[in-house]
C-alpha cells in the first residue's frame, strides 16, 4: 500500500530470513572481520583477472547463503544482483550456471537496497516465496574502469573513498520465522537529485543530497521522526558525505548525529587503514549489512533500522563527455518483531 509520495508500506511485512558476506583482504584488516562469513585471501581468487575474481566472488556468496538458508536453488524464484561493471558482467557470469530466473540491476553502490526492495515487492505481491537480493564490487576491477589503473600509482584526494572488494546477499521469503522476526515493513524508492558535481573522487558530495531526500521523504510518508529508528545505515556517503548529510539535516533544525552511520565508514579503519573517506562500491553495503547489521539485528541489539544506500549513477562515458553525477538514495524500513 502506498503511503504518502514516495513510500510503499508492505502489509505481508517480508522477512530477510538470512545473509550471506565475503570480503578480500583489506577489509578483513578493518574493524568488521569477526562478522563476515569468508574472505579470500588475495584480490584474484585464484582467478587470471579482478573481473573474474568478482565473479567467483559473488556467485560463492550466493552459494553460501542458498546453504545457510537450508534451501536449494529450485527453491529460488528469482535473483536479483548488480555491480560496477559495464553491462553488470559480474553478476551475469555468476549467476549463469544458477538454474534459476535472473533480474540484474544497476544501481551503482545502491544497487543492493534495490535488490532488496523488489525483492520485498514480488513478496508482497504473493508472486514470488524465496527471492535473493545481492550485489558485489572489487576495488582493482573498479579503479581499471571508473578511475585510474593501479599501475598508475596515483595520488588519491583526500575525498576519495576505496571501493570495498566485497559480495553481500540476502534472502527474502514470505516465511514467518519465529526465531528471527527480521522483516521488512517499508520501502521508499528514491528519486534521482543531481545538484551539478562533477569530481569522481568525490562521490559523498553527490550523493549525500539524495540521502537527505528519501531519508525525509520517508519520515514524512511514515509520520516518524528522526528517533523512531535505533539507527539510519547510509552506504556509501564515506565521511565527507555522511558530514554533508548531518549538516543538510541541521540546516533543516533536526539532529541525526545520534542516529546515523555509514557502512563505508564503518569498515574500514580511518587511522590504520589508508582508505581516504571510506569504502563505496555495491559490496560496501551488501556485506556491512550482511554481517554486521544482520548479527545486531538477530542478537536483537538493534531492532528498528533505515537502511539507506546511496549511489553515483555515472560511467566512465558520462565522466568524459563533462557530465554531472546523479546521486540515488533507496531507502528500507527493517524491524523486528519485538
Amino acid at each position: 500500500m502506498k503511503i504518502g509520495k514516495q513510500t510503499i508500506k508492505l502489509e505481508s511485512k517480508p522477512c530477510i530470513f538470512s545473509t550471506s558476506s565475503i570480503v578480500g583482504p583489506k577489509e578483513m584488516q578493518g574493524p568488521l572481520a569477526q562478522y563476515f562469513d569468508m574472505h579470500i585471501k588475495d584480490v584474484f581468487f585464484d582467478e587470471k583477472s579482478f573481473e573474474k575474481a568478482e565473479s567467483k566472488m559473488l556467485e560463492t556468496c550466493i552459494n553460501n547463503l542458498i546453504v545457510k538458508s537450508g534451501i536449494s536453488q529450485k527453491d529460488i524464484d528469482v535473483i536479483f544482483s548488480g555491480d560496477l561493471l559495464n553491462q553488470c558482467i559480474s553478476s551475469c557470469f555468476a549467476i549463469r550456471d544458477f538454474d534459476v530466473p535472473f533480474l540484474g540491476l544497476y544501481g551503482a553502490c545502491s544497487t543492493f537496497c534495490e535488490g532488496l526492495l523488489l525483492s520485498s515487492l514480488l513478496i508482497e505481491g504473493n508472486t514470488a516465496n524465496e527471492v535473493v537480493a545481492s550485489a558485489s564490487s572489487h576495488f582493482c576491477s573498479a579503479e581499471r574502469q571508473f578511475r585510474l589503473p593501479l599501475e598508475h600509482g596515483n595520488q588519491k584526494s583526500t575525498t576519495a573513498q576505496a571501493t570495498v572488494t566485497a559480495s553481500g546477499a540476502a534472502l527474502v521469503t514470505n516465511r514467518k520465522i519465529a526465531d528471527n522476526g527480521i522483516h521488512i515493513t517499508h520501502v521508499t524508492p528514491g528519486k534521482i537529485i543531481d545538484l551539478g558535481v562533477k569530481d569522481i573522487s568525490n562521490m559523498g558530495a553527490a550523493m549525500a543530497p539524495a540521502a537527505f531526500s528519501t531519508i525525509s521523504n520517508h519520515l514524512t510518508d511514515t509520520g516518524r521522526d528522526i528517533n523512531y529508528y535505533d539507527c539510519i545505515f547510509t552506504g556509501d556517503l564515506g565521511m565527507h558525505g555522511s558530514d554533508m548529510l548531518k549538516e543538510l539535516f541541521k540546516n533543516e533544525g533536526v539532529d541525526i548525529t545520534h542516529r546515523h552511520n555509514d557502512c563505508g565508514v564503518l569498515i574500514y579503519d580511518e587511522k590504520s587503514q589508508d582508505v581516504n573517506c571510506g569504502g563505496s562500491g555495491c559490496g560496501c553495503i551488501a556485506s556491512v549489512f550482511s554481517s554486521y547489521i544482520f548479527n545486531e539485528l538477530k542478537a536483537k541489539k538493534l531492532n528498528k533500522i533505515l537502511l539507506v544506500a546511496t549511489g553515483a549513477l555515472m560511467s566512465p562515458l558520462s565522466s568524459s563527455q563533462g557530465e554531472s553525477i546523479p546521486g540515488i538514495a533507496h531507502a528500507i524500513a527493517i524491524e523486528n518483531e519485538v
